[in-house]
């Protein structure tokens, strides 16, 4: 796989102007974090859920709710949840086990998402009986009970369809689910942007709203967002002028779809490459994003598109460089605000320079100021404590975060989850 690429080794040339003064101290502020569970793949005895590459969601009641990527019953993944107990602690339990049985999914990648009526639904990026993912949802029943329903399996390769789906999926108001595969399409195998229509009879419709190809993109990964006219952004993780990823708008016009591209990332020795997740809107407008690699010191970037007149312009807002200033680097997360404005992320690497030299991966925060943004390291990942971070953060109502890591933790370093309280 192309992206996710989280040790930097492109060669960069020349910089560019029109970047903000960036205040790049990495400071770290007082921080505690607890892992919520340690998970712990050890069969025939556990069976439990290994490697979450996925952010959270938590429902009104504080649970939270993930994936992982592997482990379970079969080893193909799991969909768990977190209840926090009255006497302290939290307590974990598998909602479901992925099967290859040639109709469940396999190795779920992306988040969850909450219905109205606390049902579940997300993608796994591959299985079904074509072998290229599924979409699912986990019904909520009585005593505890969840049962799976298969929304839609993906055809695959040759039959225009899409394959692979890495990111989640999204609803609209109407409650029809959007969604992108990594492969298949109309044209080139480069990736599909499909909605999922609910019918009376069990399984949805499919439509196919744009195929990706070519300078337009290729490989989106991560999930997509709505502004509030109803169209639709994301990015690719290649394709583009360049061929190292671009930020795309779709909008729907007279029954169908189309594309405009907003920034194609360059080769310029400043731009991030190859992004490897979604987009966060603020209330102008703004889009904001990371990027794995590139950059001015070849650990990634956080970026901001804003709009003035229907032309979109790009500002750095943060370079990742972990030889100046033990900063994190390959960050392939969606981004999260916070309250006041300030935005949350993860870096897979980087970090703390005593644990090697590309560190285990942080939490961070840019704080706006009229100056530029300032990065704080929140957190720096030791290992016990979990490693590599892949996804994004959430907060609760009182400002707390938590997370994934995609491997780390106690006994085994299956990946944790935790909590990083201010």
């Amino acid at each position: 796989m192309q992206g996710k690429q989280r040790f930097p080794g492109i060669s960069l040339v020349l910089a560019i102007s029109a970047v903000v003064t960036l205040l790049t101290a990495a400071t770290a502020i007082a921080q505690t974090e607890t892992f919520l569970h340690s998970f712990d793949y050890n069969p025939p005895t556990l069976y439990d859920g290994k490697q979450p590459e996925a952010s959270l969601v938590m429902d009104a009641a504080g649970n939270l709710y993930g994936t992982t990527t592997t482990g379970g019953k079969q080893g193909w993944g799991t969909v768990f949840e977190l209840s926090p107990r009255s006497s302290g602690g939290w307590s974990e339990r598998i909602l479901h086990n992925f099967n290859n049985n040639g109709f469940d999914g396999t190795k779920p990648f992306a988040n969850v998402i909450l219905d109205a009526a606390g049902n579940l639904y997300g993608t796994t990026s591959s299985g079904g009986f074509s072998g290229a993912g599924i979409v699912f949802e986990l019904v909520r029943g009585s005593g505890n009970a969840w049962t799976e329903k298969i929304l839609y399996t993906f055809r695959g390769l040759g039959g225009h369809d899409g394959a692979f789906p890495f990111g989640g999926v999204i609803f609209d108001a109407a409650g029809n689910l959007f969604g992108t595969t990594l492969s298949g399409g109309k044209t080139s195998n480069g990736g599909t942007a499909f909605e999922l229509t609910p019918t009376t009879s069990g399984p949805w419709t499919e439509t196919i709203l744009f195929s990706f190809t070519g300078q337009g993109g290729s490989r989106p990964m991560g999930n997509l967002i709505f502004d509030s006219a109803g169209n639709l952004y994301g990015m690719t993780e290649v394709g583009g002028a360049a061929a190292l990823g671009n930020v795309y708008e779709l909008s729907p016009s007279s029954g169908s779809w189309s594309e405009t591209v907003l920034y194609a990332f360059q080769s310029n020795g400043v731009d991030p490459q190859y992004p490897a997740a979604g987009l966060v809107m603020d209330s102008a407008g703004n889009l904001y994003g990371t990027a794995v690699n590139g950059g001015q010191f070849s650990g990634g970037a956080v970026f901001e598109l804003s709009n003035s007149g229907g032309t979109w312009s790009e500002t750095i807002l943060h370079q990742f460089n972990y030889s100046d200033n033990h900063d994190g680097i390959n960050p392939s997360c969606a981004l999260t605000f916070d309250a006041a404005g300030n935005l949350y992320g993860t870096t897979a690497a980087g970090g703390n320079a005593k644990l090697g030299i590309n560190g285990l991966g942080t939490v961070f925060k840019l704080t706006p100021s009229s100056s530029g943004w300032t990065e704080t390291i929140v957190h720096n990942f030791q290992g016990k404590d979990g490693q590599q971070p892949e996804a994004g953060v959430i907060f609760d109502a009182v400002g707390n975060i938590y997370g994934t890591t995609q491997q780390g933790g106690i006994p085994v370093g299956d990946g944790i989850v935790f909590e990083i309280t201010p």
